[in-house]
C-alpha cells in the first residue's frame, strides 16, 4: 500500500518521523483522516488524539494539545504545541489541567477579551480531551 512521511514535533523533540499509511488528526473541524496524495492544505489542530495506521493497524496514538499540521500529497508535518505517547498520560494530571483551565476560564469570563476567552475555552477544551484519552488509555 502507498505510504507518505509523518513527522510529528512538539517543542521538546521530534516524537515521530517516519512512512505511514494513515493518519488520522483532531483538525479544529473535526477529525481528519490523511492518506498519500492528498491536496496540499495546513490545518489547525485541536486537543485530542492522533492515530498513525500501519499494515492496516493503528500502531501508534499520540495525543497533541494543539497545534498546525502541514499536508502534502507526500508528506504530512505535524507541529504541536504539546504531545504525549497515550500510553504517558497520567489521569491526575489530566485532572489537574482540566481544573487550572476551568478556574482560568472563569476568570477570563470575568474580564478578558473575546480573544482572551476563546484562548481560555480552546485550552479548557483541549485538557478536557487530555482527560478523556488519559482514561480511555
Amino acid at each position: 500500500m502507498a505510504t507518505f512521511d509523518l513527522e510529528l514535533v512538539s517543542p521538546e523533540k521530534l516524537l515521530l518521523s517516519r512512512p505511514v499509511e494513515m493518519a488520522i488528526i483532531p483538525a479544529a473541524e473535526g477529525e481528519m483522516g490523511v492518506l498519500p496524495g492528498m491536496a496540499p492544505m495546513i490545518v489547525a489542530l485541536k486537543g485530542g488524539v492522533i492515530r498513525v495506521q500501519e499494515n492496516g493497524a493503528i500502531t501508534e496514538k499520540l495525543f497533541v494539545m494543539g497545534g498546525f499540521a502541514e499536508i502534502t500529497p507526500t508528506r504530512v508535518t505535524v507541529l504541536a504545541d504539546e504531545a504525549t505517547p497515550l500510553a504517558e498520560l497520567s489521569r491526575s494530571e489530566a485532572q489537574a489541567r482540566v481544573k487550572k483551565a476551568e478556574a482560568d476560564y472563569e476568570a477570563a469570563a470575568a474580564s478578558a477579551t473575546p480573544e482572551e476567552r476563546e484562548g481560555a475555552m480552546d485550552r479548557l477544551l483541549a485538557a478536557r480531551e487530555m482527560e478523556q484519552a488519559a482514561e480511555a488509555a
